[in-house]
């Protein structure tokens, strides 16, 4: 039988429930099944000392999903036991689509598809607030990587007013590949980056994905070598960068004002 707490088990042994990171599992077999049975798992939690440490963070690694090494006492205190086999998982509380699902949702609505990816955004407030200000702008979907990410939780759910509940979300193993897809399906990358071309001195709008990297170091190399245009926004104060969630925003609307623009030229 399978390990896992869920709220009720929770508030039986009388330990927090944290609802945002999703249902717990425990047990190196419990674990090892639900990745060989594609479960989507948000992170892997293993034990310093675990004998199972080095074939447990290959397979996390084989299979793109984060972990984390604990001390006995942190994985004791997150499974609410000590019997918890060295090893745990937190199953994602969202059912992720896939990239074509996205293209699909564009494609019904007759729209050139306008996609959100986010390059290792790794603060939930900052992922919740990119996929509210996407849901609101039109984005046919978001996309996120497996590595090095925030999961959608139940922080980001809360942080995007429910707007993660509306608005297609796909969580991918490889960026850079998911980047050359989309431009075989004539999808314009635009990264933005501070070193870009002033967004000002260009017009969004078509079929375009946008891509924003991540808080602390911008796009990833290989991410920014992919993308067909590096845009930026003018800064005119002291400080010289905005928070991602932000930036995002504004390149979003500057991209709904190109394509109404565009709309209008056509009338």
């Amino acid at each position: 039988m399978t390990d896992y707490l869920s709220y009720f088990d929770c508030k039986r042994k009388g330990i927090d429930w944290m609802p945002e990171t999703g249902e717990l599992i425990f047990g190196k077999n419990a674990v090892t099944e639900a990745v060989r049975a594609g479960s989507p798992i948000d992170e892997i939690y293993i034990a310093k000392d675990s004998r199972f440490f080095g074939e447990m963070a290959a397979v996390a690694r084989k299979n793109g999903i984060i972990y984390k090494s604990l001390d006995n006492a942190q994985l004791t205190k997150l499974c609410g036991t000590d019997k918890n086999g060295g090893v745990a998982a937190r199953l994602s509380s969202v059912q992720y689509c896939t990239v074509d699902d996205i293209l699909a949702v564009a494609e019904e609505k007759g729209e050139p598809p306008f996609i959100i990816i986010c390059d290792e955004i790794e603060d939930p407030h900052n992922l919740g607030a990119i996929i509210r200000t996407a849901e609101a702008a039109g984005a046919h979907g978001v996309i996120i990587p497996k590595r090095r990410s925030a999961a959608v939780n139940a922080t980001v759910y809360k942080t995007s007013a429910g707007a993660a509940a509306w608005i297609k979300i796909a969580r991918v193993t490889n960026l850079c590949e998911t980047l050359k897809y989309l431009k075989q399906k004539n999808i314009w990358i635009y990264g933005a980056e501070a070193d870009g071309v002033s967004v000002t001195d260009t017009e969004l709008y078509g079929a375009s994905a946008l891509v924003i990297g991540s808080e602390g170091y911008g796009l990833g190399r290989l991410v920014r070598e992919n993308c067909d245009v590096i845009v930026s926004l003018p800064m005119f104060g002291k400080v010289n960068s905005l928070n991602a969630s932000v930036s995002a925003g504004i390149l979003m609307y500057e991209y709904v004002r190109g394509r109404e623009k565009k709309a209008e030229r056509k009338q």
